[in-house]
């Protein structure tokens, strides 16, 4: 048995008679479960140029769906060069066909934003985001069934 402090920054400092050993690991044992069960959230990138041919999109669209499927963000960037800049409309069409496009599994988290030279937009998985809110009105009750008519009694 050993004189632990439990907490040394408390008024007076509590410490306690305990197997400091068994302390240690049960500690350590409680660290390692809290960082098994805590989920990482990865986000992925996914560069594009406004002047994408159709089967480049497709590709770059698959793999954002893969990254998605898998529950990581993905930052869409759009790199705009030169005289691009001033057909920003083309990269936003880019960004809202690719949303619409994943509408099923995801959630825009961020919408088309430029900042700089590029054009960045960020999707969350369905499941990551905000539950769905509560429908406004609420369910009518159900109806009891219609009394039936006795006879009198007599």
């Amino acid at each position: 048995m050993d004189l632990v402090e439990v907490a040394p920054q408390a008024q007076p400092p509590v410490a306690r008679i305990m197997d400091y050993g068994k302390f240690k690991f049960e500690s350590i044992k409680k660290e390692k479960d809290g960082r098994r069960k805590h989920n990482v959230i990865k986000v992925k990138e996914m560069k594009l140029r406004p002047k994408i041919g159709e089967h480049d999109f497709q590709t770059k669209f698959h793999a954002v769906k893969s990254f998605l499927e898998e529950g990581d963000k993905v930052k869409l960037t759009i790199m705009f060069r030169g005289r691009e800049m001033v057909h920003q409309d083309i990269g936003k069409k880019l960004l809202d066909r690719m949303a619409l496009e994943l509408k099923t599994i995801s959630t825009v988290e961020r919408m088309p934003l430029l900042e700089g030279r590029n054009m960045i937009m960020i999707l969350a998985p369905a499941g990551a985001a905000a539950p769905p809110a509560a429908p406004s009105t609420p369910a009518p009750a159900p109806t009891p069934p219609p009394a039936r008519a006795q006879a009198p009694k007599s």
